[in-house]
């Protein structure tokens, strides 16, 4: 994809975000910003997950055209200490954006360690999923920023304006000056659609995605030996699941590209380099089934077929709509099944509440479209037990579709008090303590659920 493309894929950010906006009249011109994720063992890798690396480096660029931003992801590339110590010393950077994340706090005091010691005159911002659920858990971190709210890309470019310019204010931002935090009297925005950055896939480390990928047993959501194109297509959900964190960071409104756009995405990414099939990136994927349809019809258009995947819910798909995205070659259906034990009704929202039956025509339709059907079943929620958990997982399988099991996650239990260890384990690797009431032997059947044999048991058919 050449740079003209890339320019047509991203169009202009809106005027007030752009530096030249600064009271000062200051811009971020000649600056040197690394945006990086900083080194950590993965508890779990989702390509989706990571994309706001290159969303919010896009966005820099976009807004302070001779800017030199870097973005480096070196949690999947593998870096030692050695190698991160290496490229702080040698960029000499003046800002430094921290991606942050529940599982990466054991790396992020590391970097900041690292950062303040190798260029002391750098300023620091972090943004992600953890400082968008709990801001005050950032305080102990030697930073200079945090971004609370709104999207991310505008809170890091807001940021850094800031403290090129000496305001020290943006919405959105928590800063820290004489050594005491201060909150944003405004909050933070939510850029509209057509004002997103779309990753360039030249900076993507490939070849690190697919290592991750490589063993199907692990549950990840790629598939195995093939290289995936991850399309951001959605930001925003109005489920409101207590045990999911996306309405906390991006809002309860959804917000969704137009069809045009996203096929000009993927046909200008083919163009750069071959990939095997698409994973489109939304909290709830068939949210607006129209736009869906439309999006069938428009993939038609593409070079040559490109096979597919999405994750959205239950509730929001019906076999005519399977049968128009079998047609235009998705190949599975990631669905937040959850649980089908009833018990657990009452802490789910109302369109989460789904029965065998409702799984069993679900399953009769993919079947019947091709497509493959994978369920995330959470093992732990309220008003379920292991068995139900267990049952749960058995009968998804009996229908032919694939089983991740993931353990039930309370994020409003993290407080400014929480312990470093406390918020790791929101990562969905172990129970948060307190939040569940099994005894020892059923915490241990219940994660073998998750690590045991069966954990890794996929139906006959699958396609990876």
């Amino acid at each position: 994809m050449t740079e003209t493309m890339m320019g047509r894929l991203n169009t202009d950010v809106d005027a007030a975000l752009q530096p030249r906006q600064a009271s000062s009249g200051r811009t971020l011109a000649g600056r040197k910003v690394l945006v990086v994720r900083p080194p950590q063992v993965l508890s779990y890798f989702n390509a989706g997950h990571h994309l706001a690396l290159y969303q919010v480096a896009g966005h820099l660029r976009r807004a302070v055209s001779d800017a030199v931003v870097t973005v480096i992801d070196a949690s999947v590339t593998a870096m030692t200490w050695k190698d991160m110590a290496d490229e702080l010393f040698r960029g000499q950077y003046d800002f430094i954006a921290v991606m942050n994340d529940l599982d990466g706090v054991d790396g992020l005091a590391r970097f900041l360690h690292y950062a303040a010691s190798l260029l002391p005159d750098a300023r620091t911002v972090t943004f992600g999923r953890l400082s968008s659920l709990h801001a005050e858990l950032l305080d102990r971190y030697d930073l200079d920023a945090v971004v609370v709210s709104g999207d991310f890309e505008p809170g890091v470019l807001g940021a850094c304006v800031a403290m090129e310019t000496g305001s020290w204010s943006a919405p959105g931002v928590r800063f820290k000056a004489g050594g005491k935090w201060i909150a944003p009297t405004v909050r933070g925005a939510y850029l509209q659609p057509s004002e997103w950055a779309l990753p360039d896939p030249g900076e993507i480390p490939y070849e690190h995605y697919e290592r991750l990928y490589s063993q199907d047993s692990r549950k990840f959501p790629g598939l195995p030996d093939r290289r995936e194109l991850v399309v951001p297509v959605a930001r925003g959900c109005p489920m409101g699941c207590a045990f999911c964190e996306v309405t906390s960071a991006f809002g309860s409104a959804e917000r969704r590209l137009g069809v045009d756009r996203v096929v000009e995405y993927i046909r200008a990414c083919m163009t750069r380099m071959d990939f095997d099939y698409v994973s489109f990136y939304a909290p709830t994927f068939t949210l607006n089934k129209a736009w869906v349809r439309q999006l069938c019809d428009s993939l038609a258009s593409l070079p040559r077929p490109m096979p597919w995947k999405c994750c959205t819910t239950m509730h929001h798909l019906d076999a005519e709509l399977v049968a128009a995205m079998g047609a235009a070659h998705c190949v599975r259906i990631s669905v937040g099944l959850e649980t089908l034990d009833s018990d657990a009704y009452s802490g789910l929202p109302r369109a989460k509440r789904q029965n065998e039956e409702d799984l069993r025509a679900l399953a009769a339709a993919c079947a019947a479209a091709g497509v493959e059907l994978n369920c995330f079943v959470v093992v732990g929620l309220p008003g379920t037990t292991v068995e139900s958990a267990r049952k749960t997982i058995e009968t998804a399988l009996a229908l032919g579709a694939r089983v991740r099991p993931t353990l039930f996650t309370p994020y409003d239990t993290l407080s400014a008090k929480s312990t470093d260890l406390e918020i790791m384990a929101m990562n969905r690797q172990t129970f948060v303590p307190g939040s569940v009431s099994f005894d020892s032997h059923e915490q241990h059947d219940a994660y073998g659920l998750l690590f045991g044999a069966k954990a890794t048991a996929v139906s006959d058919g699958g396609r990876g």
